[in-house]
């Protein structure tokens, strides 16, 4: 059970106590009809507070009628006109009605809001008076547990890649010891330990990229970033790779480009795209980069003719670790953090990438940033983009 929501009921419940009981004192010779008006209406006070507290409240009468419902406890669906709809919250609140005991608890509801399929509520239930009315506190915590299962698998799958190349590296070190007197052995093996290290370098290099973008957040110190230099330094990063491969990276478009970032990030997310668009085409092909201004962002788009994306494979994409080919991706090298991180360095941007992809016949993907100055416009470049073509 979240702290947070144990501090807030705790108070809440002190403060309708103290207002009821004050409530009491102010007003000791005021008559009513037994159990009628007590138990029918709140007292003074009590309603506005419920009226600013963020998470969802709720108190019942004697008879399990709604007396107040904040607007979060209706957006969730938890009560409707004059019912609380969670049977699970309604006899807990008849137990605490009983006993007078505070209880805690979580569950999960049917979503009525933004979409969700099921929200997740830590709740907190107690008496309110001495005539039967009862406070329910329900805080979504659906995005936390979110957030926590995203943490778990993450660790999770550093753990997992990780010891791929930790162990190989070691039952390598120990190959090339018991074959000492193989020079022959000791020069393939070392070769492989050499790819192992530069896979795990990589892996780190990843992470380390990815835990500096991963919140969204604007970049600290942005700066005009030339488009066509950014483009230029990803295919001289990627030529190597294409070389071995004979595919052919082509840059074209809009020249003179211009948007506001941080230009050692754009080059990472422009050498990740072309690094996936290589690692998923055949030899003999070409891999394209086109540049073009569309009204007040730039697109930069690349292209390959590789073996395409399943369409049901589209939406996960960009998730860290996924693999649409586990097997090709490791073979390849990849660490398969890539899109994540181009997908995080958009969204530092305030951009977006997208993509499209049809199974063999290829895929696109298109970075959409904000232009700086707010209108896509070439200027004059002294780029060597010329020389990448």
């Amino acid at each position: 059970m979240a702290m947070s929501l144990a501090a807030l009921a705790g108070f809440m419940v002190g403060a309708l106590a103290v207002l009821f009981y004050r409530n009491q004192i102010e007003a000791p010779h005021r008559t009513q009809p037994t159990g009628e008006a007590d138990t029918g209406s709140l007292p003074q006070g009590v309603a506005s507070v419920l009226a600013v507290l963020p998470s969802s409240a709720v108190v019942l009468d004697a008879e399990d009628r709604v007396l107040r419902a904040s607007s979060a406890a209706r957006a969730f669906g938890l009560v409707k006109g004059e019912r609380l709809m969670a049977a699970e919250l309604l006899a807990l609140a008849r137990q605490v009605r009983r006993d007078g005991e505070i209880r805690e608890t979580e569950i999960d509801v049917a979503g009525h809001k933004f979409g969700q399929e099921i929200t997740n509520f830590a709740v907190r239930v107690a008496p309110l008076g001495s005539h039967g009315q009862v406070l329910v506190l329900a805080e979504d915590q659906t995005e936390r547990r979110r957030v926590e299962a995203v943490r778990r698998d993450f660790v999770a799958n550093v753990s997992h890649e990780l010891k791929t190349p930790v162990g190989a590296l070691s039952l390598l070190a120990e190959t090339i010891q018991d074959a000492a007197d193989d020079p022959e052995a000791v020069t393939r093996f070392s070769g492989r330990m050499q790819h192992e290290a530069a896979r795990l370098t990589y892996l780190v290099q990843d992470l380390i990229t990815l835990s500096r973008i991963q919140g969204a957040e604007p970049i600290p110190t942005p700066e005009q970033v030339d488009i066509d230099l950014a483009v230029h330094d990803a295919i001289d990063h990627c030529n190597t790779r294409a070389g071995a491969k004979d595919i052919t990276l082509v840059a074209g478009g809009a020249e003179g480009l211009r948007v506001w970032g941080d230009d050692e990030l754009l080059v990472t997310a422009l050498r990740n795209l072309i690094d996936n668009a290589v690692a998923y085409s055949p030899e003999h092909t070409r891999v394209v980069v086109s540049v073009r201004a569309a009204g007040d962002s730039v697109e930069i788009s690349v292209s390959d003719q590789g073996i395409g994306i399943p369409e049901e494979s589209l939406e996960r994409i960009f998730e860290r670790f996924f693999r649409v080919d586990a097997a090709r991706s490791r073979a390849t090298g990849g660490t398969g953090l890539g899109l994540a991180i181009v997908k995080h360095v958009a969204m530092a941007h305030a951009g977006e990438v997208s993509v499209w992809s049809k199974e063999g016949s290829g895929s696109t993907f298109t970075l959409r940033l904000p232009a700086f100055g707010g209108t896509a416009v070439a200027v004059p470049s002294t780029s060597p983009l010329e020389a990448a073509r």
